[in-house]
């Protein structure tokens, strides 16, 4: 008995220690045998040269992709994303500027994708989303938000006209996309999804959808909102180097610096239209005209373009320079006028600006500056502030994009 267990624990040793020496000749050649890991990029084609991409990803990173001959071409929508409504297109439909999802197996180089697939979004399909996105954000309603039900998912929003206010009630349902401008920057697409609970009363929110007959109410598709800041002041000094500038606020007494960047919109008005406005203030403060109430202090960006795309002012009746601040759309008429450079300020000019609400360390970033305000701030330095850049930064032609 004690023979046949000792040979018994001799068998299973040797069947451990044979397994183990296959294990050791296998598992190596399994591994050298296995498939390089799955690869994949999302981006915008940069470049083409023979059968390589050249894609450009969100995050400004490049990526090489080698077309192979069993690379699959595919072309869909924007928007879609059921592989079913693609259509099969071959590698010369591909172009620089399309929008690609290439998917493979990395190279030996670790670094380039060896496509297995490539599904493709033309540039031009793109472009007339975008645009018609454009229209719809320009027909849609902005404004401050007075109130919010969560409830009933819906805002109250206060639209600032030239000669009256009126209140909007933005209803938002599950498929309404939420989006938060970031605290120091006015990119709409660097802005963020986010919760019906970060919509605060006295944000500024801009929305597409639908709007009632009537007009009072709106069926949002997509909202954008933020909290940014109002300042009045005058300019104590100018940096074109750095594109800064340092501004006395007329409200806390102490200076602000602020910075220029390429999506700040910059308008300076002229004399005689800065007059007029300054005589309209002055007759709404004395009672002899009802000027729109001031729902609150903070100003925000235009309807939300894609990146890359650059404000354009938009029509509205009234929109040469000096015109007489009567009916008409207001905010577009600033929206009209000749853009403003940092160089056509100059110390002790008075401006009215929009800012970034901002980090706490970095200078505010400027949406929009208004300069030859020095007539509006004598006449009304609060209201003057609120009725005039709230509308213009809400409604006045394309927004900021990249």
């Amino acid at each position: 008995m004690r023979l046949r267990n000792v040979q018994q624990l001799r068998f299973a040793r040797f069947g451990w220690l044979a397994l183990g020496m296959f294990l050791g000749t296998v598992l190596p050649l399994f591994a050298q045998q296995s498939p390089s890991p799955a690869s994949k990029v999302v981006g915008t084609i940069q470049n083409i040269s023979d059968k390589m991409l050249t894609v450009l990803t969100d995050t400004g990173a490049a990526s090489s992709v080698a077309v192979q001959d069993t690379t699959k071409f595919l072309q869909i929508e924007p928007g879609k994303t059921d592989l079913k409504e693609a259509t099969p297109v071959t590698f010369a439909d591909i172009q620089a500027g399309d929008r690609v999802l290439a998917r493979g197996i990395l190279a030996a180089d670790g670094k380039t994708i060896l496509a297995t697939s490539v599904i493709a979004i033309k540039k031009s399909a793109i472009a007339d989303k975008q645009a018609k996105e454009r229209a719809e954000w320009q027909r849609g309603v902005g404004g401050l938000i007075k109130s919010i039900d969560p409830a009933t998912q819906a805002v109250t929003v206060t639209t600032s006209g030239f000669s009256a206010n009126k209140e909007v009630l933005v209803h938002l349902s599950k498929d309404t996309i939420l989006r938060r401008y970031a605290a120091d920057s006015t990119r709409f697409d660097a802005a963020k999804i986010a919760p019906f609970s970060e919509i605060h009363s006295g944000d500024q929110l801009r929305a597409r959808g639908s709007r009632t007959a009537e007009g009072k109410e709106f069926d949002a598709t997509e909202i954008v909102s933020g909290t940014f800041r109002s300042i009045a002041g005058t300019i104590s000094s100018t940096d074109a180097t750095s594109g800064t500038l340092i501004v006395q606020d007329l409200a806390s007494k102490t200076p602000v610096t602020l910075k220029i960047t390429v999506e700040s919109q910059m308008r300076k008005l002229p004399a005689q239209f800065a007059e007029g406005l300054a005589a309209r203030l002055k007759n709404s403060a004395e009672g002899n005209a009802q000027p729109p109430a001031a729902s609150g202090t903070s100003a925000a960006p235009a309807a939300p373009a894609q990146p890359g795309q650059n404000p354009q002012p938009g029509g509205g009746p009234g929109g040469a320079p000096g015109a007489r601040p009567g009916g008409g759309d207001f905010q577009q008429m600033i929206a009209r006028m000749p853009a403003a450079a940092l160089s056509d300020l100059q110390k002790g000019d008075a401006v009215m600006v929009v800012t970034t609400q901002g980090n706490g360390k970095d200078p505010l970033t400027v949406i929009t500056l208004l300069g030859g305000v020095e007539a509006i701030l004598r006449a009304s330095p609060k209201g003057g502030q609120d009725m005039i850049l709230s509308p213009w930064s809400l409604g006045g032609g394309e927004p900021s994009g990249n």
